[in-house]
């Protein structure tokens, strides 16, 4: 238990963080498509 709320705390601020990184809601979009590119990739789609 300790450890799941420790880690939900932990993608809460990390999540927290990387909203505040982007300045709009279209920053967001294009920070979540890039993403999506180098899972693309790294998968060798």
């Amino acid at each position: 238990m300790k450890t799941i709320r420790l880690l939900l705390i932990a993608l809460s601020a990390l999540a927290t963080l990387s909203l505040t990184a982007c300045n709009t809601v279209h920053g967001f979009g294009k920070d979540v498509e890039k993403a999506g590119e180098v899972i693309q990739k790294g998968s060798g789609k």
